[in-house]
């Protein structure tokens, strides 16, 4: 019961999503963490997955791998002069694995982002071997962007739990927004889920069936969320 979270493009809501996931999934009992294997760039994104996961953990173990350059890890690794080291990245969420019940891991911007020049986040998540969702930002282009990430998910012989379709602030006034929920519906064999946000009080049941998690009720009340960071989307 874990997943690999990738987005059809960097600036998603990846993160947003994760940090809500694991608020609910420790609401209702599950010892749950975030791990985010390449960092480039600031530190942000897995300092919020340490803190909306189990106590105990090390940002170093969230994030084992952090490179100060602002580009693709394949771009920034040739910046910094290092060689990307994917079995300590595997090594890295083998033990987090051992420590909580359900990781819930966010790739490096979209689907097809190059790690190595042979060595693409797809085939990470493929080394990992999780269900894949793919978080994508409802606005005109999401439709060519979302199946062409969830057919190459499937190309390469992993689960597609859903598409989480993070609604834009603007949305009310946008027709691409009103439509592509129902025209993602068509076009593709998945879920496609509804957004989490901070006003998600309990597990939504798209969300509990997508993910194959027992029937429970899950108050918000009950998580001990540390994170105090305020995101719009």
């Amino acid at each position: 019961m874990s997943w690999f979270v990738t987005g059809s493009d960097t600036g998603v809501g990846k993160t947003y999503t994760i940090v809500q996931l694991l608020r609910l999934l420790r609401a209702s009992g599950i010892s749950c963490a975030g791990f985010k294997p390449i960092c480039c760039g600031d530190r942000r994104d897995a300092e919020l997955l340490l803190a909306s996961g189990i106590e105990g953990l090390t940002i170093d173990e969230i994030n084992p791998l952090w490179l100060k350059t602002p580009l693709a890890p394949l771009a920034a690794a040739r910046i910094e002069a290092i060689e990307i080291d994917i079995d300590a990245i595997i090594d890295a969420f083998r033990a987090l694995q051992r420590r909580v019940e359900v990781i819930v891991v966010e790739g490096v911007g979209g689907w097809l982002v190059p790690i190595r020049a042979d060595y693409f986040v797809s085939d990470l998540a493929a080394e990992l071997k999780l269900p894949v969702l793919v978080v994508v930002r409802n606005r005109l282009g999401c439709l060519n962007h979302t199946a062409l990430t969830v057919r190459s998910v499937l190309g390469h012989d992993l689960a597609c739990a859903g598409v989480v379709l993070n609604d834009l602030a603007d949305a009310d006034d946008d027709i691409a927004a009103a439509t592509n929920r129902d025209v993602l519906g068509e076009i593709l064999d998945v879920p496609i889920l509804p957004g989490l946000t901070q006003k998600t009080s309990a597990m939504p049941a798209e969300w509990r069936a997508a993910l194959r998690l027992p029937d429970a009720r899950v108050s918000v009340s009950q998580a001990n969320t540390n994170v105090n960071k305020v995101y719009t989307l």
